[in-house]
């Protein structure tokens, strides 16, 4: 079920140069959310976004009933996004689309830039099933990563760095955590490595599920400017039949 609701924010906190992280307490229970699912937040007095924004969550703090979204910079609403304080409201319609699975006994979690924001949700979710789930973190560089300490106490936590500044060397794909035994991979980032994760499950034979990015608007299915393509010809509306999808079925 969806809902509507005003959001007070509890903290804003600056990750990076282009990240940051909103604490929001919820006026009901956040309950119903599942990993991997999105909301749509208004940002109000920008002239030229007139429609929400679709940001993935973060985490959720069900006993005090937080909500956490990490929003990365990119246009003039996420960067009005970034200056609001504790105490104001933002108006956000959760929870939106279709998440992840909690499949396999052995699962590998990938993410790259924000993309890596969705996968903490997941990574409690296998521990909630005493699952310790594997989670790789790719970024061009140190200062692209984020609330890594987070991610470490949930998982068994690599990290690789174009640059090699924290980690390994090169491609999350060039890992060698990689050279372990999974049974199921969950990515989310860049279409580019996205694709190539899903090439590298596909290869194994390893069941790979993808969180698509794709540019959304209405975020309920009506606009249909957040259209892919599927494997056999048909287009699927990503934010209401994703944004998570089996890699087999999608073209990236």
């Amino acid at each position: 079920m969806k809902h509507l609701e005003e959001f007070t924010v509890e903290n804003n906190i600056s990750l990076n140069r282009d990240c940051f992280l909103l604490a929001l307490k919820s006026p009901i229970s956040l309950q119903e959310i599942k990993p991997g699912q999105f909301v749509n937040v208004e940002v109000k007095d920008v002239a030229d976004r007139i429609l929400r924004r679709p940001i993935s969550i973060h985490d959720v703090d069900l006993e005090k009933n937080i909500l956490y979204i990490v929003v990365q910079k990119v246009g003039k609403a996420t960067k009005k996004l970034s200056s609001v304080n504790k105490g104001e409201q933002l108006s956000i319609i959760f929870p939106l689309g279709n998440g992840f699975s909690t499949e396999g006994k052995n699962p590998l979690l990938i993410g790259g830039g924000v993309g890596t924001a969705p996968l903490l949700l997941l990574a409690k979710e296998f521990r909630r099933k005493e699952i310790t789930p594997t989670i790789l973190i790719g970024a061009r560089t140190n200062e692209q990563l984020f609330l890594t300490n987070r991610y470490n106490a949930v998982g068994n936590l690599s990290i690789s760095t174009e640059d090699g500044s924290v980690g390994e060397k090169g491609l999350v794909t060039a890992n060698s955590i990689l050279n372990n035994n999974f049974d199921v991979v969950y990515c989310c980032g860049p279409t580019p490595m996205m694709k190539a994760v899903s090439e590298w499950a596909k290869e194994r034979n390893i069941k790979c599920y993808v969180s698509l990015e794709n540019r959304m608007a209405c975020g309920i299915g009506a606009c249909l400017c957040c259209v892919n393509e599927t494997k056999d010809g048909h287009n699927v509306c990503v934010c209401t039949e994703g944004p998570v999808f089996n890699s087999m079925d999608i073209k990236l």
